[in-house]
């Protein structure tokens, strides 16, 4: 259904005249995908946060990064036949820096409606939801919404994504914590200067791995249903069309299991 809308789509724009991911034009005139332009320059530029493990890690002491959808974007871009370039952003620009900055986005972005009138997903590669991680020993007072919800619970929260938007819309009686860092964020419930933090399941399992005195609340059960997809420009179905056949054949031919194995078990 979706290629069939987004066809019909196409050829109203061109009608008007409005072709939103043209970047130039091809031989025949029509407008030219950023795949071209990617091929052309040699280079994919990939928009990451860097502050998501274990999707996107940027060190700051050393610069690298590191996580599941860097070594995904490496791979990507070697079957294109270009070399692959990482792009800071924040939650917070991420959808102003694509297509301005970078080709694409990658590093655990969840799929969200809001971020689907800027710009196109590729199909979802991971099935997640929000959930709490605590220290373990708050674990079964933080069960439910309603537990957590209370007076004098502290919820943290890193600002610009949907951790953000996810806490502003469910905790009324609790404190939210804006805390602007999210690679440090979890030290702030380890030394109790904060009781929780509700954020993407998978994320809470990968911390709990990392630091035995947090727990990931039940996170086979999340709160929510959400969906991990790569953020592309607004109407440029060429590129979306190829990087879906890409993350298909990886998801098929072993490569995203041999990537994410060592992350995430």
């Amino acid at each position: 259904m979706r290629s069939k809308f987004a066809a019909a789509g196409l050829v109203l724009l061109a009608v008007l005249g409005f072709g939103t991911a043209s970047a130039g034009t091809d031989s025949s005139g029509g407008p030219r995908s950023r795949l071209d332009l990617v091929l052309q320059r040699g280079e994919v530029k990939v928009c990451s946060t860097g502050d998501y493990r274990p999707f996107t890690y940027l060190d700051p002491a050393t610069g690298q990064w590191s996580g599941i959808d860097l070594e995904l974007a490496a791979d990507l871009a070697q079957r294109l036949g270009v070399r692959a370039t990482i792009v800071p952003t924040t939650w917070k620009t991420l959808m102003d820096d694509l297509g301005r900055k970078c080709d694409l986005g990658m590093g655990g972005i969840s799929v969200t409606l809001d971020r689907a009138k800027a710009g196109f997903f590729s199909e979802p590669y991971l099935r997640d939801g929000k959930t709490p991680i605590t220290r373990c020993e708050n674990a079964g007072r933080f069960q439910t919404l309603a537990q957590i919800d209370q007076p004098g619970v502290r919820a943290i929260v890193n600002p610009g994504g949907t951790n953000e938007q996810f806490a502003d819309a469910n905790l009324k009686q609790a404190t939210i914590v804006r805390h602007p860092d999210n690679n440090t964020i979890f030290q702030e419930v380890i030394a109790g200067r904060a009781d929780l933090m509700i954020t993407d399941a998978t994320e809470t399992r990968w911390q709990a791995k990392q630091h035995p005195e947090l727990c990931a609340v039940h996170p086979d059960q999340p709160f929510t249903f959400s969906e991990k997809a790569y953020l592309l420009p607004r109407g440029d179905v060429v590129l979306q069309e190829w990087v879906d056949q890409w993350l298909h054949l990886a998801l098929n031919d072993g490569t995203f299991t041999r990537i994410t194995t060592p992350w995430l078990g």
